[in-house]
């Protein structure tokens, strides 16, 4: 039996961004990634290729921490380490391209999912839905900062950051 579409524009809202995260775990739990892992990989692909502080700024994390997730994707062998060509000091990491046959295998359920929803609109529709993307993407990426700003001045030294704070 089938469960109605609930009518709350807000409720749809949440209920797909909580299956798209939930569709992003389990894709890097089957890629053998941990999801922030699964993320960068994802940029790096999309990018062609990026600077680990390049990565650090999209990924939030600390250049030491970028280092450390670079060396697990190396070992994994999803991504590799290339001189950049126009300036040898830097280096560009890449997607290793014969990882991403497997890396297919993963999503492709979801795309095949997903271009069967998209084919149930027209061309002008599609257009709005794609129009869209392009403009929520930064929107997350912008509130993603905020969100982590805020959790940054919220912190206190030695404390873990989903530590509640101390009582008065």
């Amino acid at each position: 039996m089938a469960i109605p579409a609930p009518a709350d524009p807000h409720v749809i809202f949440r209920q797909y961004l909580d299956v798209v995260g939930l569709h992003a775990l389990a894709g890097a739990e089957a890629a053998g990634l941990q999801a922030g892992e699964w993320y960068a990989l994802s940029e790096i692909t999309l990018a062609g290729g990026m600077t680990s502080g390049e990565l650090a700024t999209r990924t939030g994390l600390t250049t030491g921490a970028t280092t450390r997730l670079i060396d697990r994707l190396e070992r994994a062998g999803y991504v590799h380490r290339t001189a950049d060509p126009a300036d040898r000091r830097r280096v560009v990491v890449e997607a290793s391209a014969d990882s991403l046959p497997d890396i297919d295998d993963v999503v492709g359920p979801a795309r095949r999912r997903i271009a069967e929803v998209l084919d149930r609109y027209t061309p002008e529709q599609r257009a709005l839905l794609f129009d869209y993307f392009a403009r929520a993407a930064p929107a997350y990426r912008a509130a993603t900062a905020e969100i982590r700003a805020a959790a940054t001045r919220r912190r206190r030294p030695g404390r873990k950051p989903s530590a509640p704070p101390a009582a008065p």
